[in-house]
């Protein structure tokens, strides 16, 4: 029996083994096959990590630069983004906070060479204290911190190395011109790959995630609506899948998107390339468009958790008011995906092709209401009253007895009249809650859970007009194009796959 179970320990270990290899595989392949900039970028770090090593490497490169060489690899590890406008940002806070300390070190080795050893090791320690408070109490500031943050750090570790090995080296002057000549050639080599080699811009992936973010929340819309509507009824076991499906995760990443678009925005304004097409990045009100979508991302979120209510709508309700409210929410998704495909192609879009379809559905979805009267109100509202209200003081006396009875079995006399062979503390559970078999009672309750699933659609077509608001002013600000009476786009939702976009004309018209 030992003999086997040692024999068996190898095979399984090796099977073992292998599906952690196979599993990192796919892994790796998969990463790579989301975003294949990223193999390109740790192509481009190699390579750049390589070309500064040679100085270390290579005899006649060596014995001109000295062991400062080391300086321009770390600079290219550093420094080097995934995009142009990290890399360039990252870079100018180096440099900046590089020259800044090497030139104030400079200064103070000056004034503190003028006096004695020990006047100079005095100076010196009072110096990299007030420096070091200083910039690490100004790294509190939110400006400071968002932008220069990077910048302070390598200026207070620069001015303590130099200054502190000033005290030991007689001549700094040419300790802080080598490396500083290092860090220049490394973010040189930086910024050569990041804006001539395959470069990432951040404006446009600020640009890509604002359109996907879009497109994200019309398919959960689409998506809730579908589910709402649908024929089958929900299970149990459906309403605990809700959580992973697609309606999930497109509002999840607008909801989650905001240092996102803040991080980009600022990247983009670093970039000089948008300066040749526009005035200027528009990376702000990309902002202001994530701020608003987020907004309308919260109805999303309100509205997907009407399919998780415990008041039921019967079928029949239901069908009574499906198709304007679905007509309604592909109104309110065909907008927003209009308003995507502007944003993808940078061109302006008919605020009446927007509106117009979204108002006459809005007024469809008013007759449906005004056509059911009886179905919120109720046959005769003045006989219905007195039974709503006998129905409301019934429960409101069982809630009295129930606390009356809670706190006499929370006095002394209560222990008494506890039965034998409970544990302790079982007289002092109440019965449940008849709250849910009272408003089910109600005539009106069927009618409450289609009413609030409405109210938030409408919400959403109000929540709409904002996010029309700062697409047009976005197309403003970046100068896009004009839309022109021939550049229709007809977007062809698919209500079982993913969403399709048809171009008839703007092709052609370009």
């Amino acid at each position: 029996m030992t003999i086997e179970c040692l024999k068996q320990k190898p095979v399984s270990f090796m099977q073992k083994t292998k599906g952690f290899l196979g599993s990192l595989c796919g892994k790796i392949w998969k990463v790579g096959r989301d975003d294949p900039r990223r193999v390109i970028h740790a192509l481009k770090v190699g390579f750049s990590v390589t070309a500064v090593s040679l100085l270390y490497l290579m005899e006649p490169l060596f014995k001109g630069v000295g062991e400062n060489a080391i300086w321009a690899v770390m600079t290219v590890v550093v420094v080097l983004e995934f995009t142009a406008g990290a890399t360039l940002c990252k870079g100018f806070n180096r440099g900046f906070g590089t020259m800044l300390a090497a030139s104030l070190a400079f200064l103070f080795e000056f004034i503190a060479r003028e006096y004695g050893k020990v006047f100079r090791a005095i100076f010196i320690g009072a110096s990299i204290f007030l420096i070091g408070t200083s910039t690490t109490f100004l790294r509190f500031f939110p400006k400071v911190k968002k932008n220069y943050d990077y910048g302070v750090l390598v200026f207070l570790l620069t001015f303590n190395l130099i200054t502190v090995s000033s005290y030991r080296v007689d001549d700094v002057m040419k300790l802080a011109e080598g490396r500083t000549y290092m860090i220049g050639i490394g973010s040189g080599i930086c910024i050569l790959m990041s804006l001539f080699i395959f470069p990432n811009w951040s404006g446009e992936d600020l640009h890509n995630h604002t359109v996907s973010k879009i497109e994200g929340l019309a398919k959960s819309i689409e998506a809730c609506v579908t589910t709402y509507f649908c024929e089958e009824e929900r299970d149990v076991e459906r309403d605990e899948m809700i959580s992973e499906d697609q309606i999930y995760e497109n509002y999840k990443a607008v909801l989650d998107s905001k240092s996102t678009d803040e991080t980009l925005a600022h990247h983009a304004s670093w970039e000089p390339r948008y300066t040749w097409q526009c005035h200027k990045f528009p990376g702000q009100q990309y902002v202001k468009i994530g701020s608003v979508l987020r907004h309308f991302g919260y109805g999303v979120v309100a509205l997907r958790g009407s399919l998780q209510t415990e008041i039921r709508t019967p079928r029949s309700v239901k069908l009574l008011f499906k198709d304007p409210c679905i007509h309604l929410a592909s109104e309110v998704t065909r907008s927003l995906m209009e308003l995507a495909y502007s944003i993808k192609n940078r061109r302006h879009c008919s605020l009446e092709l927007l509106t117009e379809p979204l108002q006459q559905a809005l007024q469809d979805l008013d007759v449906a209401l005004k056509s059911q009267p009886r179905l919120f109100l109720g046959p005769n509202t003045a006989q219905n009253t007195p039974k709503i209200l006998a129905m409301l003081t019934s429960t409101a006396k069982q809630k009295y007895e129930h606390h009356f009875s809670s706190i006499n079995m929370d006095s002394p006399t209560s222990i008494d009249r506890k039965p034998k062979g409970a544990p302790d503390g079982a007289g002092k559970f109440l019965r449940p809650s008849l709250s849910k078999f009272a408003i089910t009672s109600l005539e009106f309750s069927e009618a409450l859970p289609i009413a609030a699933f409405v109210a938030l659609l409408v919400e959403l077509v109000a929540r709409l007009d904002l996010v029309i608001e700062e697409v047009e002013e976005l197309g403003r600000v970046a100068c896009f194009k004009e839309f022109k009476c021939g550049d229709d786009v007809i977007l062809d939702v698919d209500r079982r796959k993913s969403t399709e976009i048809n171009l008839t004309s703007f092709a052609s018209a370009e």
